[in-house]
């Protein structure tokens, strides 16, 4: 039921997204390139295929960091490859037509976007090739297993932190006052439904003059966009007091933009680990706080529960939630935190 409410919810948020303005045209994206193995490959060990949704990013560089630790540890040949932006989806449909086409064992897939590659994976899974998703799962079925984060309870965190903080600054439950957010790929059905759990806590419980700017801004999974998405959102609304990253980058960009504007009053809550939202968290003139998952756990159980999987061993849940973390300046250089930290 409770995917059910976050399908709806997210189907009624996407309708509202809008782009920001790009100060140039951009070339076009690149393809993504051909497979790399990671470590050393030899033969007669299973073939693992990894396929991220943004090489670009340093969350997905944690994610190939993970594989190779893992592949090394468990003893199989890892190769990956990815897009070159979260809203290319033709490209990872096309690296799931290589794999299949290199003798993949399994393919660990974090799908860019959850429609358009739904009839993909199923050919891929009824060709025999195993597939577990990691991050973000799809409209299908037709796959082995899930590792991700519960998203939509990781939007109502980051609501609850972002209320915390405005309170905790000194900002009146009486007064009105504005909250702004940026999401990444409007396709990502991981991102839409942290979006939708936001939105749900907040609507429940935040002061009632206390609300979320209806523009909600969109940068399609590039970071140059999520910097000109910030600033037009702090252009347009001057007197806006907290925002919302729904993904890394998006984080980053409104971190860029709270520095360089000196925005010391604006509160930030974003997602995963940058060195733009630490400097925020670890400094005494501004307040920010981001959701930490563990992406590196995601991929390093996903490639041992592959190797099971091309084993024979079948597992009966198709969901795994990872968990989150909060992050913010009363708890970064705890031991947990910093152990976490240590693979972001």
């Amino acid at each position: 039921m409770k995917r059910l409410v976050a399908a709806v919810l997210c189907l009624n948020i996407t309708a509202g997204l809008t782009g920001c303005q790009q100060p140039q045209k951009k070339p076009a994206v690149e393809p993504a390139p051909p497979f790399k193995a990671v470590g050393d490959t030899v033969s007669g060990r299973k073939d693992i295929y990894l396929i991220v949704k943004n090489l670009g990013s340093s969350y997905w560089q944690v994610i190939i960091d993970g594989a190779e630790d893992a592949a090394e540890e468990f003893g199989c040949n890892m190769y990956y490859s990815g897009s070159n932006a979260e809203s290319d989806w033709r490209s990872q449909e096309r690296l799931l037509d290589e794999a299949v086409e290199a003798g993949a064992d399994a393919v660990l897939l974090a799908p860019n976007d959850a429609v358009e590659l739904a009839p993909k994976i199923d050919e891929v899974h009824d060709a025999g090739v195993k597939v577990v998703l990691i991050d973000t799962t799809a409209n299908t079925e037709n796959y082995d297993i899930c590792y991700m984060t519960d998203n939509l309870m990781a939007g109502q965190l980051a609501a609850k932190e972002m209320l915390k903080q405005l309170k905790n600054s000194g900002n009146s439950l009486a007064d009105p006052l504005k909250v702004g957010i940026q999401v990444g790929a409007q396709t990502s059905l991981s991102i839409n439904e942290r979006l939708a759990g936001f939105l749900q806590y907040w609507t429940r419980n935040a002061p009632v003059d206390w609300v979320i700017v209806p523009d909600i801004k969109c940068n399609d999974g590039d970071y140059e966009k999520a910097v000109t998405c910030a600033a037009e959102l702090f252009d347009e609304e001057p007197d806006i007091k907290g925002v919302f990253g729904t993904n890394n980058g998006s984080g980053k960009g409104f971190a860029k933009e709270i520095k360089k504007r000196g925005l010391n009053d604006v509160v930030l809550v974003s997602f995963d680990y940058s060195q733009e939202v630490a400097e925020l968290i670890q400094s005494d003139e501004y307040t920010a706080s981001t959701i930490l998952q563990r992406q590196y756990h995601m991929v390093h159980t996903g490639v041992e529960t592959a190797l099971s999987l091309t084993a024979g061993k079948h597992f009966n849940e198709k969901f795994v939630d990872t968990g989150v973390v909060v992050v913010n300046r009363n708890n970064m250089q705890t031991a947990e935190i910093q152990e976490i930290l240590s693979h972001s």
